[in-house]
């Protein structure tokens, strides 16, 4: 993680909370700030997508590893 990233872990968190997690730290941090997001919930895999494209951010990336999906978001 570099300095200019914020981590969000929503492990073991269902659907809507890793989205509201997601939400709620990204509304207080700069635009073009970087946020990881750590989750477990399948259902993730379609919300955290559909949240950025809503919200005016940028997934920069998605990669599923382990069982958790991780998330690089770009505040917008």
């Amino acid at each position: 993680m570099s300095e200019s990233e914020t981590e969000i872990d929503a492990r073991g968190l269902l659907c809507p909370l890793p989205v509201l997690r997601a939400q709620k730290v990204l509304a207080a941090l700069p635009k073009g700030t970087l946020v990881r997001l750590h989750a477990t919930d399948a259902a993730s895999w379609v919300d955290v997508p559909h949240f950025c494209t809503h919200a005016g951010h940028e997934l920069v990336s998605a990669i599923e590893a382990g069982g958790t999906k991780t998330y690089l978001i770009r505040r917008g």
